[in-house]
């Protein structure tokens, strides 16, 4: 079996974690040790998506409030809300590339650029066997 990404794995780049008071989650994870180290609010379908990276040792968390008219759905979860576990790779488009030829499912047409961190950086996703959304971020 081919391994994928084999020469362009970085390892465990975040989780993302959807939350309906990200004020309330940042004083939470403060509490565990951990420090907010990015924080972007920009415009998504009808309101605003405020993401902010929480980090203790080599841990990221990246928490973000969606707009008022999506938050309902997450408030009404019971099993969680962890949305994806994002991975860092070397070489984005090398590996959107790689996971397009092996034919796996991926979400977005093409990597997308973010305005997060000092230079930005991109992403895509794909869906895992049983639909969990597995993300590859490059921080450029």
């Amino acid at each position: 079996m081919k391994i994928l990404l084999e020469n362009n794995f970085n390892g465990l780049q975040h989780i993302g974690i959807p939350v309906t008071d990200i004020q309330r989650s940042i004083t939470f994870y403060r509490r565990l040790g951990f420090t907010a180290v990015m924080e972007k609010t920009f415009p998504e379908g009808d309101g605003e998506t405020t993401a902010v990276m929480m980090q203790r040792a080599g841990v990221i968390i990246e928490l973000y409030q969606l707009p008022q008219s999506q938050r309902e759905e997450i408030a009404n979860r019971r099993d969680g809300t962890v949305d994806h576990i994002a991975f860092s790779v070397a070489d984005i488009q090398a590996a959107f590339d790689e996971m397009k030829a092996a034919g796996e499912d991926i979400i977005e047409a093409a990597p997308i650029h973010l305005d997060f961190w000092q230079h930005g950086c991109q992403y895509f996703a794909i869906r895992g066997p049983d639909g969990e959304k597995l993300e590859f971020n490059q921080i450029l």
